[in-house]
């Protein structure tokens, strides 16, 4: 049986900005209500998804055991007060 492709889930995530202004996320809220700290951020860089579609940011992360990536989608429209979302791919 084929797999199906990945979908985009916007997801909550919790986030601590360092003086320059970098975000470091910290915890997500996936859409089940169960919450995961997020033990390690171990890269950020522009990225594309490629596989549910998106461009932004990718944040290499570790849950416990597991790396995984989270996506933060930037607003395109100029002037925003929302500067984006953040979103994770899974099993469609």
């Amino acid at each position: 049986m084929a797999s199906s492709s990945p979908i985009k889930v916007y997801v909550q995530v919790s986030v601590n900005f360092d003086d320059t202004g970098r975000m470091h996320p910290t915890s997500i809220l996936w859409e089940d209500g169960t919450h995961y700290e997020i033990d390690r951020v171990m890269d950020v860089r522009p990225a594309f998804a490629a596989r549910a579609g998106g461009q932004g940011d990718r944040y290499t992360i570790r849950l416990g055991e597991q790396i995984t990536y989270l996506f933060f989608e930037h607003n395109v429209d100029y002037g925003s007060p929302i500067p984006g979302r953040w979103f994770v791919e899974r099993k469609g």
